[in-house]
This record gives C-alpha cells, structure tokens and sequence, in this order.
C-alpha cells in the first residue's frame, strides 16, 4: 500500500526510530511501511494519522483496495 509515512517523518526532522517509539513499533516496522512491504493495522495506521494530525486516507493510499 501506498504511503506517505517517509515523506511526513522527513518533513517533521524525525529518524525512523523516535517515530517507531512515538508509535510503540521497532524500527524494522516504520521501514516495512515506508518501503511498501508491510500494511500497517488499522490501530497503527490511526495512530500514525493522528500523529501526524492528518486523516488516515492524507497518509495511506487504498486507491489500489477499491474496486
């Protein structure tokens, strides 16, 4: 799934790892997300969106799961 995960951590001057702590994954899983590898759940996703004070649809793209 497409994300804007990197683009909004680069944007706040924020490492992999204090987004991984902020959101209380590893490291491994911010870079599964921003590689594209891993879907985040919905409860991540959630928090990554209120973390970045957007909605879930401004940081995941589901263009691809319509249809």
């Amino acid at each position: 799934m497409k994300t804007k995960v990197r683009e909004l951590r680069q944007q706040r001057g924020l490492s992999q790892a204090e987004l991984a702590a902020a959101m209380g994954v590893t490291r491994q899983t911010i870079i599964s997300i921003e590689n594209e590898r891993y879907t985040a759940s919905l409860t991540l996703a959630y928090k990554l969106a209120h973390y970045f004070d957007l909605s879930i649809e401004d940081v995941f793209d589901f263009s691809d799961l319509e249809g």
